[in-house]
């Protein structure tokens, strides 16, 4: 996957706090930031999968019609996630 230059500004003592970590896994400043990146955008990604779970399933009184709409809705949310 081709890789793309960016430059950020951030607050100096997260700055510090990234190199030093970055040091102690020894990875590059730059691995740190896209692995950070990365991370965040799967948990934005898995909360927004959530509030879809939860607002599929919000109207289900049928233990068996929820346990049905579970599987064919859930399916169909998290199919491409894995």
């Amino acid at each position: 996957m081709p890789n793309v230059k960016t430059a950020i500004s951030i607050e100096k003592p997260v700055f510090e706090q990234m190199d030093v970590l970055a040091k102690k896994m020894h990875v590059s400043r730059s691995r740190l930031f896209a692995i950070a990146a990365r991370e965040f955008l799967q948990r934005h990604n898995n909360m927004a999968l959530l509030k879809q779970i939860n607002e599929a399933y919000k109207d289900a009184s049928d233990p068996e019609s929820m346990v049905t709409r579970m599987h064919s809705n859930h399916y169909g949310m998290v199919k491409d996630q894995w």
